[in-house]
């Protein structure tokens, strides 16, 4: 499984972005993807994850502010974040697992004025 992020960048806080991730491989055997973030000098946490039936789970500090969503069809995974604040600032990265964990290369986003 291979998956390719894109769509960060650099937002004033309030504003908005869209991250996709497409997935490409043996994405007939993906069931679970989702967003992991790692800021600098921390852990990489959670962000949400999205099963191919659709249930979603959401870390405490993103619930209300980001939505994932999945296009099982073109085989993508989104993450809209609204309302971002600066300590949103982190390298995201897609994940998925099939046998084993996967990993998107990542892509900066970056919040600040």
């Amino acid at each position: 499984v291979q998956l390719q992020a894109s769509g960060g960048g650099l937002v004033q806080p309030g504003g908005s972005l869209r991250l996709s991730c497409a997935a490409s491989g043996r994405i007939s055997s993906i069931n679970i993807m989702g967003w992991y973030r790692q800021a600098p000098g921390k852990q990489r946490d959670l962000v949400g994850i999205i099963t191919k039936a659709g249930t979603i789970t959401y870390a405490d500090s993103v619930k209300g502010r980001f939505t994932v969503s999945r296009d099982n069809a073109n085989n993508t995974m989104y993450l809209q974040m609204n309302s971002l604040k600066p300590e949103d600032t982190a390298v995201y990265y897609c994940w998925t697992f099939v046998g084993r964990v996967f990993w998107g290369q990542g892509t900066q986003v970056t919040v600040s004025s």
